[in-house]
This record gives C-alpha cells, sequence and structure tokens, in this order.
C-alpha cells in the first residue's frame, strides 16, 4: 500500500490513526500543502482534487486507489478484519458514521488551508477576523458533539471501551482546536476521550508533530 499524506492534515491523521489501529505497514509519500505539491500535475494525475490522503493498493491491473479519509477508514476496516472500527449493530455504526461526519464534513473542511487562504487572499479578512471565523464553526461542531455524547453512556472512547470511527475523527479536531487555541472547557466529554485517545500507541504515532515530514 502507499500513502498519500501530509503531516499537518486533519484527514491524514485520521487515516493514520486507522492504519495504526490495525497494525497495518505502508509507504508513506509526502505531498507538502504548504509548498502546493497537492496542485503539481503528476499529484492531480492521482486525485484529481488535489487534497490529501490517497490511499493506493496493490498494482498492475489489480491497482486500487481512493480518496477521502472516511471511505479509506472504512475500506480497511471492511479489507482488514481486525480490530473492528466499527460497532456490531446497525444502529451504532449509523451513531458513529453520524459523529464521524459531523466534524468530517460540517467543521474540518471550514477550516482548512484553502479556505483560510481564501478568506486571506482575495477575500482579505483580517487576522482577528480569520481567527474568529475559526473559532465560530470549530466551536459550534464540538458544541454539538459534546451534546451528542451526553445522550450515550460514558466510555473512555467515544462509544465503548475501545477505540472506533468517532473517536479517529474527534482526536485530529481536537488537536486543530488546540492550534488554533480554541477554548475547549466547554467540551469535557470530548476533552476526556481525546486526553484518554492519545495516550493510546496508535494516537499517539499518528500525532502531525511525530511524522517525518513535520516541520
Amino acid at each position: 500500500m502507499i500513502f498519500y499524506d501530509y503531516f499537518r492534515s486533519s484527514a491524514g491523521y485520521r487515516v493514520r490513526i486507522a492504519l495504526n489501529l490495525k497494525n497495518i505497514v505502508v509507504e508513506r509519500r509526502t505531498v507538502s500543502l504548504i509548498n502546493n505539491a497537492n496542485h503539481h500535475p503528476d499529484y492531480v494525475a492521482l486525485n484529481p482534487q488535489g487534497f490529501v490522503p490517497l490511499l493506493i493498493d496493490g498494482d498492475g491491473a489489480d491497482k486500487f486507489q481512493l480518496t477521502q479519509s472516511m471511505a479509506i477508514i472504512e475500506y480497511l476496516d471492511e479489507r482488514f478484519a481486525t480490530p473492528k472500527l466499527l460497532p456490531q449493530s446497525v444502529q451504532g455504526r449509523a451513531q458513529a458514521r453520524a459523529l464521524a461526519l459531523m466534524l468530517a464534513c460540517d467543521v474540518h473542511p471550514l477550516n482548512n488551508k484553502r479556505i483560510l487562504d481564501y478568506l486571506t487572499t482575495p477575500l482579505a479578512l483580517t487576522k482577528d477576523a480569520k481567527a474568529a471565523w475559526i473559532d465560530k464553526w470549530i466551536s459550534d461542531g464540538l458544541r454539538a458533539f459534546e451534546a451528542q455524547l451526553a445522550s450515550l453512556p460514558v466510555h473512555a472512547y467515544c462509544m465503548g471501551a475501545s477505540p472506533g470511527l468517532a473517536d479517529i475523527f474527534l482526536i485530529p479536531q481536537i488537536a486543530s482546536a488546540q492550534r488554533f487555541s480554541v477554548d475547549l472547557s466547554p467540551y469535557p466529554r470530548c476533552i476526556a476521550v481525546y486526553s484518554h485517545a492519545v495516550q493510546h500507541p496508535a494516537f499517539d504515532a499518528a500525532q502531525p508533530m511525530k511524522q517525518s515530514d513535520a516541520i
């Protein structure tokens, strides 16, 4: 397997956690977003969106490539039997996906590099206005996530005693919030899960500053 990634990418961070949890060894290739390597024609030929992550499994006639962190993680979960990242019940799987998508669809896209760059140029937002934008969308998303967790039984992880899909999406979002100095005190359940999860070797090794391309 070849895994195209960038250390600062929250979406890549999610996939790194899943790979680590399943003990899958991949060839990791850096696509520097800060240097716009994701817009290079060679990379765009592989992923027309010019995003990371990208996973390539196999080669030749059997080569399969996949974009989008949710799709990649669910593919890995079906391709490699253990440990399972989704609950066994239909309802549990739906709830885990709903939690993950709250962050993947409604929070993360509003604060990734391409959007923040557009706010600065050409929209010419000030530094303070951009910070307020970031804070609003992360805070709104975590507030809703916290409320959803409050409706579930208390566990070490979002949905149980072992890590799963919802945790894989929550931990990178909390790390992003910390990076942007968002006040996390209103979200004790989220922080409790985060504090527990980052002690797990799979989550710890996936942290952005522990990647070979971290700067």
